[in-house]
């Protein structure tokens, strides 16, 4: 049997404090090296590394995106707002992609000109200690990460988290559960990328120290930083515009859904079935069964499978399981249409 609701509500919470003192620590140091970066970036005058403190503020908006999404699951629902505020965390993930490519044209406007015209002086020492600290930063921050990683062992899924993800029912029901830890991963995931990207700065730092007139490497590290902002940032708008779609999130079948369904014993028929998410990891459902003749009276057995089945097995946030006793199908033709085709 499930622990009762007080007992879940109080070990989530607990999880829940645990995650938000390691990403807000996170949150921190990603801030003050990104401002470290673009000072840095724009004292040497290296385009690569402020593309790269760009990419550190996706990483960014990912963390601060998840704080803000565990400070929304806690506020109640309003008469006019009766799902809750879980939206905000799209729209405000739309915000800050927008706002990454507006800066992101800008670098590559000034990458292209640089290319050009090469009418540009690169300080190499600033440039080169700059992309050590961000070396050392990004090791700082994936071993942080790393470790909150293990402060529960659920599975589920993030719309920041670009991790793929089976159609396993296994997977699903973690979705509800694990919210925050995935976050975590997700982060640490981005923090390796980061340390990826600052070693290629640091590479480029280190010849154009070295070979000033190989200073074109700088921008060609914005180009290639901004083809891995884009790839970042791609899937967030997708993830993003399915949930505003009110689509049906990709961990999820709807066919498999649909044949658990109707195992279930004195279930006859699916009259409708609907799935969405109100924000990521946190999907609702409503079903509308249709009973077998003889069995109406068994209508609270049958529900009370069905929810175990959607918010157990499947993971969902929330769901609403509609029944109806067995009903012959009758035509559904009304009589306006019948006399208009005769």
């Amino acid at each position: 049997p499930d622990p009762c609701s007080t007992c879940s509500t109080r070990r989530e919470r607990s999880k829940q404090r645990k995650v938000k003192k390691r990403l807000t620590l996170a949150a921190l140091l990603y801030l003050l090296f990104m401002t470290g970066e673009l000072i840095g970036g724009y004292v040497a005058n290296s385009l690569a590394i402020m593309t790269d403190a760009l990419h550190m503020l996706t990483d960014l908006s990912g963390i601060i995106l998840t704080l803000f999404a565990l400070w929304l699951s806690a506020k109640s629902p309003t008469k006019r707002f009766t799902f809750g505020f879980h939206r905000l965390e799209v729209l405000s993930a739309i915000i800050s992609v927008l706002l990454v490519y507006i800066l992101m044209a800008f670098l590559l406007y000034e990458a292209v000109q640089r290319t050009i015209h090469m009418d540009y002086e690169i300080n190499g020492d600033i440039m080169l200690i700059t992309a050590a600290v961000g070396v050392a930063v990004n090791l700082i921050m994936g071993f942080l990460l790393n470790q909150s990683g293990h402060l529960h062992s659920h599975s589920h899924s993030h719309p920041h988290s670009h991790v793929p993800q089976s159609n396993s029912p296994n997977t699903a029901r973690g979705s509800s559960h694990g919210h925050s830890s995935l976050a975590v991963r997700a982060a640490f995931v981005h923090a390796l990328g980061d340390l990826v990207q600052s070693i290629g700065v640091l590479v480029a730092a280190y010849i154009i120290r070295f070979k000033p007139e190989y200073k074109i490497a700088d921008p060609i590290c914005t180009y290639v930083f901004s083809i891995l902002v884009v790839l970042t940032t791609v899937r967030i708008l997708c993830d993003t515009g399915v949930i505003i779609l009110e689509g049906v999130p990709r961990h999820l079948n709807v066919d498999r859904i649909k044949e658990d369904l109707m195992k279930i014993e004195d279930v006859y028929s699916i009259e409708d079935l609907n799935v969405w998410s109100l924000t990521a990891g946190k999907t609702t459902a409503i079903v509308h069964l249709q009973l077998v003749p003889g069995s109406s009276s068994k209508w609270e057995e049958v529900q009370s499978k069905a929810r175990q089945l959607l918010l157990h097995t499947f993971g969902m946030y929330k769901c609403s399981v509609q029944l109806q006793s067995y009903k012959q199908e009758m035509s559904k033709t009304c009589a306006s249409c019948q006399s208009s085709s005769a």
